[in-house]
């Protein structure tokens, strides 16, 4: 039985003028009163009422971290060019990778097909950065400025081999389309402390043009089986950055919220009768898109901020639509109590031509994130934001296609990449985990995604296994029906 189904089955022309005919009427009459109404909502929106309040009893413990910052690099960069410094594979180079390191693993048909699976060091040079001598590649020259501000986790793994079923799953916890986003279940426990803003903003930013890039689902910033006010809310990098926000000609914000005010009595009758949470959904929709018509113009106009700031995101940060506005947005989203913020970049699957491809990924977004996470600890702000970087998984030491000294293409690797985090609850300047010669596979310290987002729940104030939601007969967790375990050692 579906309750709004059979409700607008029975909802006939004239029972609803029967229902609603005092309310219209009313409505006639308010908007006669506009600006008393207005002062009067202005004076509601003031209260102490939480619009996105927290499931009781969360947090379980004291939070290190009340946000998150999640910089989705999608299509999968590469560890071995990035972060992952293997010096003695140049002796290797163009010989077979070794079947006692591949193992009978599977790998795609992109590259099972070829004769051979020929080694592709690095072709660009690695330095030890910061006082921690973390290593980093020359395509981050920015963010070698922070790496004593980050945890680097060498030794990330994951389930999936192709990209959506990976990106799905970095996102949701599982391979299966129409579970919650991990922004979702965030602000499904947790809320929000802004009362103007939703609670789970979303960025989808431009990308260099000749990436190869992968297509973005919705669901990836889904609230899945949750209530449909946990979706991720995607701010548009053109034009409005919310469509419809502003008021179409002749309608001002009093006759606007006469209407509201209207359409939420109905609303509150009809759930009355079937007691569908949606509708409850809808009310609230409707009065978060009525807020953000001020808190969204404010949030974008970026004449507040200092000279020096917007230098340090670089040249891009005042064009909407870029990742570096993006960034920058995520930090005031961050200011102005937002819970989570995503940004997810595309491009980064680099099948052939790496070398030159991902040295345009790389300028795109380096910038950019260094002066995140320093902006964020400038304005005393990193210690409790939690700021997470990396893809849905690693790419292949051996060569997909050509190889040459300076060209060279890597397909898909799910068994080790890298992933770092910095803020909130995390240690700074740490290196954890460790691969084998070939960057092909785990040694020492493996972190399961699940895992991985276990910690991220427990820097949140929140115990993985305790935050659940019935469906299908299962309590769904994030961290799937498996246990999954927080990788103490890179807490502080």
């Amino acid at each position: 039985m579906n309750p709004a189904i059979e409700f607008h089955e029975m909802q006939t022309r004239r029972r609803f003028f029967e229902g609603a005919g005092l309310k219209v009427g009313g409505a006639a009459l308010a908007s006669l009163m506009g600006h008393r109404l207005a002062a009067s909502t202005a004076k509601a929106v003031a209260a102490n009422d939480s619009v996105h309040p927290p499931l009781p009893g969360f947090p379980h413990f004291a939070p290190k971290a009340k946000r998150l910052i999640y910089l989705h690099m999608n299509g999968a960069p590469s560890q071995l060019d990035l972060f992952d410094y293997k010096p003695d594979l140049r002796d290797q180079f163009d010989k077979e990778l070794p079947e006692s390191i591949r193992n009978g693993q599977r790998i795609t048909t992109m590259t099972s097909g070829q004769s051979r699976l020929p080694v592709a060091p690095s072709m660009f040079e690695f330095s030890q950065c910061g006082t921690s001598g973390m290593w980093m590649s020359e395509l981050v020259p920015h963010m070698h400025s922070i790496a004593d501000d980050i945890a680097m986790i060498k030794t990330v793994h994951t389930d999936a081999i192709n990209h959506d079923p990976a990106c799905t799953f970095v996102m949701t916890g599982s391979e299966v389309p129409g579970k919650p986003s991990l922004g979702s279940w965030l602000s499904y426990g947790l809320g929000s402390e802004s009362n103007d803003l939703p609670a789970f903003v979303v960025f989808t930013p431009s990308f260099p043009k000749e990436s190869q890039a992968q297509a973005l689902f919705t669901r990836m910033w889904s609230s899945g089986f949750l209530p449909t006010k946990y979706d991720g809310v995607a701010l548009r990098g053109q034009g409005d950055p919310v469509l419809y926000v502003k008021n179409p000609p002749g309608v001002n914000g009093g006759d606007r919220r006469t209407m509201l005010d209207a359409l939420a009595k109905l609303n509150e009758r009809n759930f009355s009768r079937y007691e569908d949470p949606e509708t409850k959904t809808r009310i609230a929709q409707y009065e978060m898109a009525f807020r953000m018509q001020t808190s969204v113009p404010e949030l974008t106009n970026l004449e507040g901020e200092s000279k020096a700031t917007l230098e340090m995101y670089g040249p891009d940060v005042e064009k909407p639509g870029t990742f570096a506005h993006s960034a920058i947005m995520a930090r005031r989203l961050a200011e102005r109590g937002t819970r989570v913020v995503q940004i997810l970049h595309r491009g980064w699957d680099q099948h052939n031509r790496l070398p030159k491809l991902i040295r345009g990924q790389c300028q795109d977004v380096d910038q950019a994130t260094a002066a995140l996470v320093k902006d964020l600890k400038l304005r005393g702000m990193l210690e409790d934001t939690l700021v997470v970087f990396g893809g849905e998984f690693g790419r292949t030491v051996y060569s997909q296609g050509a190889l040459t000294k300076d060209n060279y293409g890597r397909d898909h690797h799910p068994r080790n990449f890298c992933m770092w985090m910095a803020g909130g609850g995390v240690k700074a300047g740490m290196t954890y985990g460790e691969t084998d010669d070939y960057s092909y596979n785990v040694v020492e310290k493996g972190v399961h995604l699940n895992d991985l987002n276990a910690t991220i729940l427990h820097c949140m104030g929140i115990e993985a296994n305790h935050l659940s939601y019935p469906f299908q007969g299962l309590e769904q967790r994030l961290t799937g029906v498996e246990e999954a375990h927080v990788v103490k050692d890179i807490l502080a």
